[in-house]
């Protein structure tokens, strides 16, 4: 019986996971390719199958064969986990399902002729729905403390608001003075990097470096998108987007890096979950951590660069013909306070997350009316990084999230810097002559270290445990601040 029962749940839980796969391809070619006359069709079809998913997930059947499967909760993963989610979906009308998708398809559209146009006001009433609908949403799943709480934990889950105030507090108090110190030192040369780069030997750079860090072109692809991101549309199909900028070659280079992050940690899922709710990062938080790991303590090494400038120098000879790797590698690393959180550097990042993470509190709670976020964005710049945005495209309009109804999503990113740097002391030790094998071109042992600790797991583990038994103790702020410190110290000095 309990047999029959848990093969019949791993059916109706691999259809709702092949309509996901479907609202994912969908949303691919939104970003990708889709003609822009299409987009209030595309919001009825996601819509739709964003229905259907739901249905399938919260069906009376479901239950029915939980309540049989109850005793296997504590031993079974997807028991469990297919539990919690059961649990979550049937608190959600379908009604509000279908309206939090279509107006989400709807809005990110607005979003994006609202950034190029610089036209906060034509995106606000929108914005308004979205921030309302995710209200009802917190209150349909239900939450101890916050209705944020309800929505972090979407994407982190078991994460509380207070646990990530905490950490963020700290990291805060960390990061500021840093950022300070190095502020006030004699800044790094980066010129040789906007002497003009052709795009189509960028894509081709970056199609190498993905192929050197281990992502298999068979099971995935590249594509061009104005916000780069990685989509899981089959359990052999993880797609990644990037975009270049001629005189920016860093941005598709790490965005690169950093979406191929993402979709090892998808590709590297064990076989046995494929196709069920488990075949997934276990949290955005660990998701990020991945993909941080590999863009910048990994990507943005001395060792990296030793072994991978040479080949895009034989690119670009003319552009870095006089550029050693010591030059190249400051170049990347240089610091300094930017408005745009995507083209940040790996010290001030973090301080644009915190900057989301309390705006977005605020409006979930009531105390921000959507009219007055510009200002208060400008304010927290102001006291976060001692900028501030001249126009709304370049401050509160950059990111897609909240066009997508992602209110809970941006914690994530920062909290995935503080894994990563705490799973990297763990694999320096772990990884004998990890920088040397690097240096020599060699990332293949990173990447089994990361299969055999993390990738594997899928979403059997969760972060909180993934954390605990890999470095012995919970997630903290003190090894990335110690990462940052002697980094930056080591390029700036201490100052």
């Amino acid at each position: 019986m309990i047999e029959a029962a848990l093969a019949e749940l791993r059916a109706l839980d691999r259809e709702a996971r092949l309509l996901e796969h479907t609202v994912a391809i969908l949303s691919w070619d939104q970003e990708t390719g889709m003609p822009e006359g299409a987009v209030e069709e595309r919001s009825e079809q996601l819509a739709l199958l964003q229905s259907l998913v739901h249905q399938r997930d919260a069906h009376p059947r479901v239950g029915e064969l939980l309540d049989q499967l109850d005793q296997l909760e504590e031993s079974d993963p997807f028991v469990r986990e297919k539990r919690r989610q059961y649990e979550k979906q049937t608190r959600l009308p379908d009604r509000l399902v279908r309206e939090l998708a279509e107006t989400a398809s709807r809005g990110q559209n607005v979003w994006v002729h609202a950034r190029r146009d610089d036209d906060f006001a034509s995106f606000a009433p929108w914005l308004e729905k979205l921030v309302a609908i995710n209200r009802e949403v917190a209150d349909h799943l239900g939450y101890e403390e916050t209705r944020y709480d309800a929505l972090l934990d979407q994407y982190e889950p078991y994460a509380t608001t207070a646990e990530v105030t905490r950490v963020f507090r700290e990291l805060r108090q960390g990061l500021v003075p840093l950022v300070q110190r190095i502020g006030a030192a004699e800044q790094v040369e980066t010129d040789f990097l906007r002497r003009g780069y052709p795009v189509d030997r960028q894509r081709a750079y970056s199609e190498r470096l993905m192929n050197v860090l281990g992502y298999d072109l068979e099971r995935g692809r590249l594509d061009l998108s104005a916000h780069p991101f990685t989509t899981t549309l089959g359990t052999s199909d993880v797609r990644i987007t990037t975009r270049f900028d001629e005189h920016a070659p860093e941005s598709g280079i790490f965005s690169t890096i950093h979406e191929t992050g993402h979709a090892l940690y998808e590709l590297g899922t064990g076989k046995d979950l494929a196709g069920t709710l488990l075949a997934e990062g276990t949290s955005l938080g660990i998701h990020e951590s991945q993909s941080r790991l590999w863009e910048n303590m990994i990507g943005r090494s001395r060792p990296f660069w030793k072994a991978h400038l040479p080949a895009l120098r034989e690119l670009f000879p003319d552009q870095l013909g006089d550029v050693d790797p010591e030059r190249f590698y400051r170049g990347i690393n240089r610091v300094e306070p930017s408005l745009i959180r995507v083209e940040a550097d790996e010290v001030t990042y973090s301080l644009h997350v915190i900057l989301r993470f309390e705006l977005e509190q605020a409006l979930i709670a009531g105390d921000l009316p959507v009219a007055e976020l510009p200002g208060a964005w400008r304010e927290k710049m102001r006291d976060l990084l001692g900028i501030e945005p001249d126009t709304d495209a370049a401050g509160v309009l950059q990111d897609v999230h909240w066009s997508m109804g992602a209110f809970g999503y941006f914690p994530t990113y920062a909290l995935g810097n503080l894994y990563a740097a705490q799973f990297l002391q763990v694999m320096e030790g772990e990884i004998p002559r990890m920088w040397e094998t690097i240096a020599a071109g060699d990332t293949a042992p990173v990447l089994a270290w990361l299969r055999e600790r993390i990738h594997r797991y899928g979403k059997v583990k969760s972060a909180g445990e993934l954390i605990q038994e890999i470095t012995g103790g919970p997630l903290k702020p003190e090894a990335f601040l110690d990462y940052l410190a002697a980094k930056y110290e080591d390029i700036y000095g201490k100052g």
